[in-house]
């Protein structure tokens, strides 16, 4: 063990580092920085921690979030205490274009991933310890600083579940009981049994300590490396503020930050501060990951038989694999319905089950995607909604995740209200920079998992129950941005734009019209976001007017993301979408009631006309 009283004094550094850069900000949260500093300050500078400081991004380095991130002014003064960040950038915290943000991001070079939506860092960590143990096979562990407050979300005892079923004795969790949260005590307190008995009922191997006390963290940090075929988690009792008399254990100071005159007392009573001493962190071992080469892969084959483009998901994830090795799999029980089924009876050990939890399945993708695997990730489409916050955070850790929603719209029938997915295109159509996937057969699905698994950043594809007839050839190319005029002639009056399974409705539609020679032009919009505005804006200047049709509701989905292509356009944009509350019913059916079948083009058609 490193000497304590070395220890103390880099603690009383990253102390007076975490005040009077949140001093200098004017904002923060330099209390929850202070309950911490001792626990990482033993994990950093305490021999235990493994990192080369020079090489963020090395293979082998031991992986640390802080899941409580308002704690990041503990977090950038560690750094600094290292050596890594001079102390005149460690007092721009907060500032615009610095990045030091306000929650660590990964603009900071030793952020893994986002955080500061609490319940997160503990998913991630789970998906990076996974990789290290299951896919790359190196011995890094991963070590995640939890705040008792967020111990009330559900997304933690998902991860806690997950965790020890895949039994990640390489993930260490660190939960700073300090007991104070925003406007008053935890649910908890200082109750350091409730955590523990909660905790080790889930499978966790469990260390309660003084959080203060420099032999005991360093004496956990030990124990924990030695636990075998579970994770642990250290339980430490601590005090907010701690080292500084009056903020220390009081309400009312969550993320607010001392004038001048509290830090100048603040500091007085640290003492004497050597801003010269230099923490030196272990370094780690460098041993490779077994990589593969990627291979060429044929193309897709399908004839005229109707294929559900849920069974063409799947079957592309096993026709590509070999061209992007770096796949992971991750379904929420319902592979066999989402077909991710037919990728795990080829790659089993690609495949992880993630059980019917969907915040911690989004939550373990960020981190797979941190350490440069591709997740892709299927469940229900509805389901996906309750993990928005993680698929929202995906995006500020530069994630590179693909997301699959199957059983979209009223279209899958029977099951009813509670089983359709109506909010879906909306939502990731929100994410900055995604890109939002509808195709309507298995050709044009297997082209766009195979463009997704190529493209960097966030992407849904949004698949369909039933079968579908294949419209396209296998040789057909299919591009993210995309779209595809299937019917057009110089008689067109009126445009009709569709996705997935109203395509199909509006080519039925078409078919009826040209029999009384009515001719609309059908163009099959596969790539929501980004939109072909080119395709649009020229079908806007020969049409009468544009019919968008959608299995979705009307706020959010393709009507709305056409009406914003085709702005500056002097046309009339017309959507029919789900309007009405959905119910139990035969596709067919409900297609009618909700007006968006082949009947209710062909009605609107003929209004417009």
């Amino acid at each position: 063990m490193i000497n304590e009283e070395k220890l103390k004094e880099f603690a009383k550094l990253v102390r007076c580092f975490s005040l009077a850069s949140t001093t200098m900000a004017g904002s923060g949260h330099p209390t929850s920085s202070l309950s911490a500093a001792d626990l990482m300050t033993c994990l950093l500078f305490g021999g235990t921690f493994r990192f080369n400081v020079d090489q963020p991004g090395h293979l082998n380095n031991d992986r640390l979030i802080f899941s409580k991130g308002h704690a990041s002014p503990l977090f950038y003064a560690l750094w600094a205490a290292a050596g890594k960040v001079p102390e005149e950038e460690l007092m721009t915290l907060r500032k615009f274009g610095s990045p030091l943000e306000g929650h660590p991001t990964t603009a900071f070079p030793y952020t893994e991933v986002s955080t500061g939506s609490l319940g997160q860092g503990l998913p991630a960590g789970v998906g990076i310890a996974l990789n290290a143990r299951y896919i790359d096979k190196l011995p890094y562990r991963t070590y995640v600083l939890l705040g008792d407050s967020e111990m009330a979300e559900g997304s933690q005892w998902e991860a806690l579940q997950i965790a020890a079923h895949y039994r990640l004795d390489n993930l260490i969790g660190i939960l700073d009981v300090n007991r104070m949260g925003q406007r008053g005590e935890t649910m908890y307190g200082h109750d350091m049994s409730a955590y523990e008995n909660r905790i080790s009922s889930f499978g966790w191997e469990t260390i309660v300590i003084d959080g203060h006390s420099f032999h005991e963290i360093q004496t956990a940090y030990e124990k924990a490396l030695h636990v075998k075929e579970r994770p642990v988690m250290i339980i430490a009792k601590t005090l907010k503020g701690k080292g500084i008399s009056f903020i220390e254990d009081k309400p009312g100071w969550h993320g607010k930050a001392l004038n001048r005159d509290e830090l100048g007392k603040a500091l007085e009573e640290l003492g004497e501060i050597d801003r010269t001493i230099k923490g030196e962190i272990s370094k780690p071992e460098n041993i490779k990951p077994e990589n593969q080469s990627p291979k060429e892969i044929n193309e897709p084959s399908y004839d005229d038989k109707p294929v559900a483009t849920r069974k063409a998901y799947g079957n592309a994830l096993k026709r590509i694999f070999p061209a992007f090795p770096d796949i992971v799999v991750l379904d929420a029980e319902v592979s066999n319905s989402t077909y991710s089924a037919i990728f795990k009876d080829e790659y089993p050990e690609r495949f992880f089950e993630m059980y019917i939890a969907e915040q911690n399945m989004a939550g373990m993708a960020i981190g797979l995607s941190s350490r440069g695997k591709i997740p892709f990730v299927s469940t229900f489409a509805a389901f996906l909604t309750r993990a928005c916050d993680q698929i929202r955070m995906s995006r500020y850790s530069d994630a590179n995740i693909k997301f699959c929603g199957s059983h979209a719209g009223v279209s899958i029938g029977e099951d009813g209200a509670s089983q359709m997915g109506l909010e879906d295109i909306a939502m990731f159509r929100t994410i900055l920079d995604s890109a939002v996937l509808y195709p309507s057969d298995a050709v044009s699905t297997e082209k766009l998992v195979e463009e997704m698994a190529k493209h960097k950043g966030i992407s849904y594809i949004r698949t369909t129950r039933q079968e579908t007839p294949v419209i396209y050839d296998n040789e057909d190319k299919f591009t993210i941005g995309g779209s595809k005029t299937l019917r057009s002639s110089k008689d067109d009056v009126i445009t009709v734009i569709a996705a997935g399974i109203t395509l199909h409705e509006a080519l039925g539609a078409y078919d009826a019209l040209k029999k009384d020679n009515i001719y609309i032009r059908v163009i099959d919009l596969y790539s929501i976001k980004p939109i072909d505005e080119e395709t649009l804006k020229s079908a806007a200047e020969s049409a009468k007017a544009i019919i968008t049709v959608e299995d979705h509701y009307y706020e959010g989905g393709i009507g709305e993301a056409v009406r914003s292509a085709v702005a500056g356009e002097r046309i009339a944009v017309h959507s029919l979408a789900v309007r009405k509350m959905p119910r139990s019913g035969k596709p067919a059916e409900l297609l009618d009631y909700e007006e968006i079948s082949k009947n209710a083009i062909i009605s609107k058609v003929r209004s417009l006309r």
